[in-house]
């Protein structure tokens, strides 16, 4: 593993695991009210998402960010 991976808490997450992960938390109209884009809004589905999401690389770093404030536990040294 490289250096750059280490600390990488996305590491070995596919995008589309991720996306599928916060639909089946959050459902598609959450995910429109937390991230405001048209391919969680109008008709959404996660063929259309993940294309979006890989060629607009400003919504899927919002998307990330959500998927690692959802999922990250706390550290126990506060």
């Amino acid at each position: 593993m490289s250096k750059d991976q280490l600390n990488n808490p996305l590491h070995g997450i596919t995008l589309e695991k991720l996306l599928t992960s916060l639909v089946e938390s959050f459902g598609w109209e959450e995910m429109a009210v937390r991230i405001d884009i048209n391919c969680f809004k109008s008709d959404p589905s996660i063929k259309s998402s993940l294309k979006f999401l890989r060629k607009n690389q400003w919504a899927r770093d919002k998307v990330e960010a959500l998927y690692l404030s959802t999922t990250q536990k706390p550290s126990p040294w506060g």
